[in-house]
């Protein structure tokens, strides 16, 4: 481990497959990495080797990094995302690539957010598990493998607490402790003691421990 710079205000950092994200307790935003794509949300596309701030804003929160895309929820609630779109991983009900923050629609509803390299996941404040992006073998758990380019909700329960993707699968807990998988299970990933691929969240177990 090296440290980056001297600095002793950072709060929160998420690694992505090419790029970095980092929000200090200021609440501005940070990045660096390849820019590649617009990934660093810098307005191009340029590599960056230290942190480089992105905008002026101080109100950044949550933030997860993905491929060549970043998502990020603001303390308002509300969502946004840049970087890479071929499969509508932003959420922006298109594929067009933006290499400065866009707003997801307009809610401000949005607690949690994670990926995986093509898929982007986000849990509300209402318990409620949304999805888009690539649908690799059912990895959005929405029952076919379908892409979106918007967020989608899974089922209609309201009871998620926190999700995590992969590759080409999906991991999310219940608030009663349940674990709950989806998407590829070529190498049994998705530890339900088989390597059968599932397009909908299936209970690993009966465990309410995790």
């Amino acid at each position: 481990p090296v440290q980056i710079g001297s600095l002793t205000n950072w709060l929160n950092v998420s690694a992505g497959y090419y790029n970095s994200l980092a929000v200090k307790t200021n609440g501005t935003l940070w990045s660096w990495g390849i820019g590649g794509q617009g990934a660093l949300g810098l307005g191009n596309t340029t590599n960056i080797s230290s942190p480089v701030q992105i905008g002026s804003l101080t109100e950044w929160n949550s933030i997860y990094s993905g491929g060549y895309n970043s998502l990020s929820i603001k303390t308002n609630g509300t969502l946004w995302s840049w970087g890479a779109n071929d499969v509508g991983q932003l959420g922006l009900g298109n594929v067009t690539y933006y290499s400065s923050p866009k707003q997801i629609g307009a809610l401000t509803t949005w607690s949690k957010i994670s990926g995986g390299l093509y898929h982007a996941l986000a849990i509300k404040t209402d318990g409620t598990l949304w999805v888009w992006g690539r649908n690799f073998d059912g990895s959005l758990g929405l029952g076919d493998v379908t892409n979106r380019s918007s967020p989608t909700q899974v089922g209609a329960l309201t009871t998620w607490l926190f999700a995590s993707g992969g590759r080409r699968q999906t991991s999310a807990i219940k608030t009663d402790g349940s674990l709950w998988t989806w998407g590829n299970n070529y190498f049994g990933s998705l530890g339900l003691g088989n390597t059968i691929n599932r397009s909908s969240p299936l209970q690993v177990g009966a465990l309410t421990n995790w």
